[in-house]
């Protein structure tokens, strides 16, 4: 008999996390599972690359709402109270939403639906959670407050130090048992053929190296420091691009950011685009400012495209890039983007010591095996 699973996670609009669930999705036997993947809001790029067989739910339809324009704080209001009332009163959601149906496995796909997991009414579900970020570096996150994930089933998580920290404020051994190292499904194939597509709504100027970076228009992002230390660099006479792909709430902060710092002529701020692997293939350097990740999934993509890579050392970097053998590692500051940035700039041979290394790796997981040990789970729940 299938498992009937509910899956809970914001959007389908884009980021890493979204775009891992819907991968780990299309890579699963429609016959082994009843899938049932409910969205707070029926929106989203990967909405056309969930498979047929999988139900999808909502509790709002339409675009984010990013502005706050007069016409738009009606409706903004409306979504934010009915998913408050929601989450306050879940025996609605599960009795008109999800008419009563009955799951086996109640999986929150992000960190943010904990509670909404946690309060079901349906007692006798297994709980599953999957942890994307490292939460001692997210805001309102304590010791205490993380402990609450011991109360899930299982927690996966995809970085060793996310790992850690979980083993380090588990109270028994119990509770250890819980956390699951799991890597992230990414379909390696799928971007090198992507990649092979031509470059759209942009030229590569090459003459002059461009520094890349993908990822959700977000401050844990860190683009406002890529574009302080991008200026900086410009000031004393190294010449450069960067090219931004993605959006996200903070958009028009960085937008503004950019005309500040008078830099419109060599920063692009391309937008979202599903498709970004062409442009990093162009790119001369994969730059990555984050001020916190959880396993940024984009390096993984760098690293299968064989570039030059910076990356501050946030969680999982020091792990993908095997303690900097496929890549530059920075502090975490704009002192560190700046000190790499110019090394790029002023001594590009420093990098063909990666370039070799890269040339020789292969990816430590594959596809159907990340998938596997995911099915291996929910299996043994």
């Amino acid at each position: 008999m299938k498992k009937k699973i509910l899956i809970r996670i914001g959007s389908l609009r884009h980021g890493g996390a979204e775009k891992v669930l819907v991968t780990f999705l299309k890579n699963l036997p429609g016959d082994r599972y009843e899938i049932d993947l409910l969205l707070n809001l029926y929106s989203g790029k990967y909405l056309p690359d969930v498979p047929d067989w999988i139900n999808v739910l909502y509790l709002n339809r339409g675009e984010m709402i990013t502005t706050n324009r007069p016409q738009d704080i009606p409706q903004k209001i409306y979504r934010v109270l009915y998913q408050k009332l929601l989450k306050a009163f879940p025996a609605l959601l599960y009795r008109y939403i999800l008419k009563n149906k009955r799951y086996d496995i109640e999986f929150a796909a992000i960190h943010g639906f904990k509670d909404e997991i946690l309060q079901s009414p349906q007692k006798s579900s297994k709980k599953l959670m999957w942890i994307h970020n490292d939460l001692t570096q997210v805001k309102g996150y304590t010791p205490e407050s993380i402990r609450t994930f011991f109360r899930y089933d299982r927690v996966m998580v995809i970085s060793e130090k996310i790992k850690n920290t979980f083993l380090s404020l588990a109270v028994n051994e119990s509770d250890q048992q819980k956390i699951i190292r799991i890597y992230n499904p990414l379909d390696t194939q799928e971007i090198l053929a992507k990649a092979r597509k031509p470059v759209t709504g942009y030229t590569f100027k090459t003459s002059v190296p461009t520094f890349i970076s993908v990822g959700t228009v977000f401050p844990q992002k860190g683009f406002d420091r890529l574009l302080r230390v991008h200026k900086k660099i410009l000031d004393e006479g190294f010449l450069h691009q960067i090219l931004i792909v993605g959006d996200g709430y903070d958009f028009d902060n960085i937008k503004n950011l950019k005309n500040e710092l008078g830099v419109d002529q060599s920063v692009t701020m391309l937008g979202f685009s599903d498709n970004p692997y062409p442009y990093i293939n162009a790119a001369d350097f994969y730059i990555l400012s984050s001020r916190y990740e959880g396993f940024p999934t984009v390096l993984f993509e760098a690293i299968t495209l064989k570039k030059n890579i910076i990356a501050t050392d946030v969680s999982g970097v020091r792990e993908m890039l095997e303690d900097g053998k496929l890549g530059l590692i920075t502090e975490n500051s704009e002192d560190g983007i700046y000190l790499g940035m110019k090394q790029a700039l002023e001594h590009p041979e420093t990098f063909n010591n990666y370039q070799q290394n890269l040339a020789d790796y292969t990816m430590p997981f594959d596809l159907q095996n990340s998938v596997q040990h995911i099915m291996d789970i929910l299996d043994n729940l």
